[in-house]
């Protein structure tokens, strides 16, 4: 045979100098917990190893990961019941938790880089990314409540914003707001294609913000679908996205790839909490080696095109990259 593929790999050195895929922990970005109170963490059930944090606990938190090399990071509040209302008006309160969390990091960590959530569920009383009118979800009138919320987080100083709501015309209506505003440097990671996931069940138990009724399918996308991605993604292209993420990651590496080939913007991916969860389960009923499957899940998503990956697990790969050396 003149073709001997196994060449390339008679060797850890060979495999190495071939490699066609890295990922590094500077391209990862660490989705945290915050919730009120002084020195607590509280660890998540569903999610083996991630907690709730405390500001105070998690500048400890993101101090530690930015040595690891994990420098970006994706905050989430856990919002008390009686703060909420259909108007998510606690989401723009300049003293609120998730206001002054953004604002206490940056003036601790400045080079920490801080990615926020722009959707009312954590401060809805009836638990959705939309305004409830009637049962319906009003896209619209969504939007003003949105860019309430964008610009106190860009005065606290967010470095970008995470528009995670799936109404129409987002993008475009914050980017439009921001720059009014003078915040032309905020960048945009648009949830172009968040699907109506089975998946995201741990997250909502961290966050306590799982719809009062209903579901979300009227403004999250169908995951029986790939083309309308391609519209979404438009769309938010259009409408001035820094980058086009999808969500959830590993069940949608098609869709990863499709992006990639079809725009030329960063694309990210979120390993969501399910995913996290069903590996986390896994390994601790010695059903797979959680490193190993940890790696390869992260580099899956990396090598459909992935520029940019949303994980739980950040922190625990960039400590395993650490220890390889």
């Amino acid at each position: 045979m003149l073709r001997r593929p196994r060449r390339n790999r008679k060797s850890s050195v060979v495999r190495a100098m071939v490699e066609e895929t890295t990922l590094s922990p500077s391209e990862l970005i660490y989705p945290v917990f915050i919730t009120e109170g002084e020195n607590k963490t509280v660890e998540i059930p569903s999610m083996p190893g991630i907690h709730r944090y405390t500001v105070d606990k998690l500048l400890d938190e993101i101090h530690t990961c930015m040595e690891l090399g994990v420098r970006t990071f994706a905050l989430f509040p856990q919002i008390t019941e009686e703060l909420k209302d259909s108007y998510a008006k606690e989401s723009h309160n300049m003293n609120g938790l998730y206001i002054k969390a953004i604002r206490k990091i940056k003036e601790q960590l400045p080079d920490a880089c801080l990615m926020t959530d722009v959707a009312m569920d954590p401060y809805s009383s009836d638990g959705h990314d939309g305004l409830v009118k009637n049962g319906q979800i009003l896209n619209d009138e969504t939007l003003e409540i949105l860019g309430r919320m964008a610009l106190a987080q860009a005065r606290a100083g967010a470095d970008i914003i995470g528009p995670s709501d799936m109404m129409d015309g987002r993008i475009g209506y914050l980017r439009n707001l921001l720059d009014d505003e003078g915040f032309i440097n905020v960048s945009i990671m648009a949830y172009t294609a968040k699907y109506a996931s089975a998946f995201y069940g741990p997250f909502r138990d961290a966050l306590e913000s799982a719809p009062k009724f209903g579901d979300k399918k009227t403004y999250q996308m169908n995951p029986a679908n790939s083309r309308e991605a391609l519209i979404e993604a438009d769309l938010d292209f259009e409408e001035g996205a820094d980058f086009l993420m999808v969500k959830p990651a590993l069940l949608y590496l098609d869709i990863i790839k499709l992006l990639n080939q079809n725009f030329d913007l960063p694309i990210a991916a979120y390993n969501v909490s399910g995913e996290y969860a069903m590996i986390k389960a896994a390994s601790r009923n010695g059903w797979l080696n959680g490193e190993k499957a940890m790696a390869e899940a992260l580099l899956s998503i990396k090598r459909a095109g992935a520029k940019i990956i949303l994980t739980y697990f950040a922190k625990e790969y960039a400590q395993l990259k650490k220890n390889l050396g």
